[in-house]
């Protein structure tokens, strides 16, 4: 397994519903969505504490991108 960037995603995938691992790999490469599968595959279990702590990880990245105009979020 790779260790860099990926690593929260990786980690905050492993929490994740289907439908939403979906839509991630639908916006990567080809390349990389078959890498992060395989990661996803290789990675036995992980705690729910490492899990949600890469999710607000994510989240604050993403929040941060929105107030800088880099991305829009969706939402209420």
């Amino acid at each position: 397994m790779r260790h860099g960037p990926e690593r929260p995603l990786l980690l905050a995938l492993k929490g994740a519903d289907d439908q939403l691992k979906e839509k991630i790999f639908k916006n990567m490469s080809q390349r990389a969505s078959e890498m992060l599968k395989d990661d996803l595959e290789a990675k036995g279990p992980v705690r729910i504490s490492e899990v949600e702590g890469a999710q607000k990880e994510i989240l604050q990245i993403a929040r941060k991108l929105a107030e800088s105009g880099a991305i829009a979020l969706g939402g209420r």
